[in-house]
């Protein structure tokens, strides 16, 4: 799941540490070049007996229970599950260890979003390409993990096409539409019909309408073609791109000016203690947050997704298994990878935890599209967004800085709903991103 897989925003000077951790890391990988012939060769022979593995993972995935079935079908190897807390998190240690030359997993999540950057250095894994893996994937999903050179670099694992999630007990009680074909027609299909709906919800609860303007301003920006790079040359247009500045300014007005946002970062310890408070009736909904939520709202009920999502369809999030060459299993990885990625242990951990597949066979599968959730109404969320899945007409172009922009700029709107400007805040913004070179 991968992208659960949102990321945690709120520490200072992340965009500084950011642009730290890339110029080191270049530099490192830089004067290491491809390392020696014989610990390559070394490293790709198979272990003759038991062997331990590690995998490094973040959020949640839905491993937890895969991985003892894993081992009960492969006895010869015993799995050691790492877990960072957030996407940034990994991150952090993806790249300097990567730098290193040491301490990498044998298997090693990497979320859509700082995938580009990875792959400047695809050399340093293993090339995952197997009759036994052709096609299976969403043909968007495997191009976005092959290098320049044809080498398949990540096995994907889930993907996040986005739904509304809203609270219809709280819809129920303002005297607003509830069920979720209704809620779903009250929303509409456009952004403006959305907060348009966020506004009539507003004069009759003093529940904020969503979360935050950072977590709304992700699902408006993934449905821009090319947002802060330009796909032919990867220059930066971030700061001059109108649509950027558009959707800032819509849901800065929508959240701020209007009222609509409960000001509660995505992630935060604030935000995770709010499902226990009514604190928000709203929120956009890859698949992968039904889990989150369900963990989060333990014991209330409410809970329900909305079949449409303004603007079309949307994606959010999505990882992928990489293989390092400092695995000394490298063989044992990319079964490991193989096998968690499968359709079968993609609808278990759809299941699980709402990491919607990736896979074609699982996409098509009978048993996804039967799929409820008994905590949101039971709520056919297979169907729901097998749909929204279908919805998605485009992927758009992340590039080797779009984890470091996006990443000031879900800053920038934290210091807004802080009390900062948003012209001061956007000016930051600009500022920070010139910064990165």
């Amino acid at each position: 799941m991968a992208s659960r897989k949102a990321t945690r925003t709120t520490r200072t000077g992340r965009i500084a540490v950011t642009a730290a951790l890339s110029v080191g890391v270049l530099a490192a990988l830089t004067a290491c070049g491809g390392g020696s012939d014989a610990a390559d060769a070394a490293k790709t022979s198979s272990a003759s007996g038991p062997v331990t593995l590690t995998l490094a993972t973040f959020n949640q995935f839905g491993y937890d229970e895969l991985i003892p079935e894993f081992e009960a079908t492969h006895p010869n190897i015993k799995v050691t599950h790492k877990k960072a807390a957030t996407s940034n998190e990994a991150r952090d240690n993806f790249f300097t260890r990567l730098a290193a030359g040491s301490g990498m997993a044998d298997v090693e999540a990497v979320e859509v979003d700082w995938l580009p950057e990875m792959l400047q250095y695809s050399d340093k894994f293993n090339d995952l390409n197997s009759p036994d893996v052709q096609g299976r994937w969403l043909d968007w999903k495997a191009k976005a993990a092959t290098d320049a050179k044809g080498h398949l670099i990540g096995y994907g694992t889930d993907s996040g096409p986005e739904a509304i999630c809203y609270r219809s007990d709280l819809f129920k009680k303002a005297g607003l539409p509830s069920d979720r074909d209704s809620v779903a027609k009250f929303f509409g299909t456009t952004w403006d019909s959305y907060f348009a709906a966020g506004k009539q919800f507003k004069a009759k609860s003093n529940v904020p309408f969503f979360d935050s303007i950072g977590a709304t301003y992700q699902g408006m920006i993934n449905q821009v073609q090319a947002a802060y790079e330009n796909p032919s040359d990867g220059t930066v247009t971030a700061t001059d791109n109108p649509e950027v500045k558009k959707i800032y300014d819509q849901v800065v007005q929508a959240g701020i000016t209007d009222g609509l946002s409960a000001k509660l970062q995505q992630w935060s310890d604030d935000w995770t203690a709010s499902f226990q408070k009514d604190g928000f009736a709203t929120m956009l909904c890859p698949g992968w947050m039904v889990g989150v939520i369900e963990g989060n709202a333990k014991g209330v009920k409410g809970w329900d997704v909305a079949n449409t999502f303004p603007g079309g369809g949307g994606n959010w999030g999505g990882s992928y298994l990489t293989v390092p060459k400092q695995s000394a299993h490298p063989k044992e990885a990319q079964e490991l990878a193989a096998w968690l990625t499968a359709p079968e242990q993609q609808i278990k951990a759809f299941k699980k935890v709402g990491a919607f597949p990736s896979q074609k066979a699982a996409l098509e599968s009978p048993e996804l599209a039967a799929v409820t959730v008994a905590s949101f109404n039971n709520a056919p969320t297979g169907k729901i967004f097998a749909e929204r899945a279908k919805a998605v007409t485009m992927s758009p172009f992340k590039g080797t800085k779009y984890f470091a922009i996006n990443d000031a700029m879900q800053q920038a709107l934290t210091r807004v709903e802080q009390g900062t400007s948003p012209q001061d805040s956007w000016n930051k913004w600009v500022s920070d991103v010139k910064a990165l070179g």
